[in-house]
């Protein structure tokens, strides 16, 4: 093979690699706005940001380490790729440690976006229940991006693999399962802190998250085929801006 081909192909691949991340970083900051909308709906957060939630409420009265709701993600992300790794031994790949990072962008971006949405308060029904449905919205067009963008998976995603590799059961179930635990320990540490139930942390709220948002991926996955030509666009360095700007202007006018 010609030497120019095929450093234009590493280059090429290179560019792929770098633009496939790029919309992954974009992907996650979308979802963790949804999470955080979710949080502030004070009704019940998503199912993934339960018990770094009720963690931090922990902390801010002095019952725990004072981390931010993002830093506990750190810690829960830490925690389940290890749990995957106690559960696939052997089978876990390497590749997947890379969860680490994903999970260290997403704790970032929630933390990030929790202040960006200080500002909101919910204090009437008909507010809490349409922040929490905006949220859940938000979060599923963050969940198709990611999807779209295959790269490596969210640990919460990753231990419901793990979970379906090391037991056969089907996906759905599984999720199912790993979703039901974390909300599971979060009541439990709810009343380990608290003496309670904390219904703005496991609430209604968090019901709608677990059956809304799977719904709403599935309703629009379908329309989000220009986010897979946009993923797939192969410009050269000094056209990838313009190329970009381009395709969103002439979609969208």
């Amino acid at each position: 093979m010609d030497l120019s081909l095929k450093r234009t192909g590493v280059k090429e691949k290179v560019v792929s690699f770098i633009w496939q991340h790029i919309l992954l970083v974009v992907s996650i900051f979308i979802m963790t706005f949804g999470v955080a909308l979710c949080v502030r709906s004070n009704i019940g957060s998503s199912v993934i940001s339960t018990i770094p939630f009720v963690m931090t409420l922990a902390g801010e009265a002095g019952k725990s380490p004072g981390y931010t709701i993002g830093e506990y993600t750190y810690i829960m992300n830490f925690l389940l790729v290890g749990l995957q790794i106690l559960i696939l031994r052997r089978r876990f790949h390497l590749i997947q440690l890379c969860q680490l990072i994903i999970g260290f962008v997403f704790g970032f971006f929630l933390d990030v976006n929790m202040w960006l949405t200080s500002a909101l308060t919910c204090d009437a029904l008909y507010s809490q229940v349409g922040v929490q449905l905006a949220g859940c919205c938000v979060l599923a067009v963050g969940i198709s991006f990611e999807i779209r963008c295959g790269s490596v998976t969210m640990p919460g995603e990753g231990i419901t693999v793990a979970v379906t590799k090391a037991t056969g059961m089907p996906f759905p179930k599984a999720k199912i399962i790993v979703d039901t635990s974390l909300v599971a320990i979060a009541v439990i540490l709810g009343y380990i802190f608290f003496g309670g139930w904390q219904w703005h942390v496991v609430g209604i709220g968090t019901l709608i998250a677990m059956v809304f948002v799977g719904a709403a991926v599935k309703f629009i996955d379908p329309h989000m085929e220009w986010f897979s030509r946009l993923l797939y666009i192969r410009p050269g360095f000094r056209r990838y801006i313009y190329g970009l700007a381009r395709y969103i202007y002439s979609h969208f006018k």
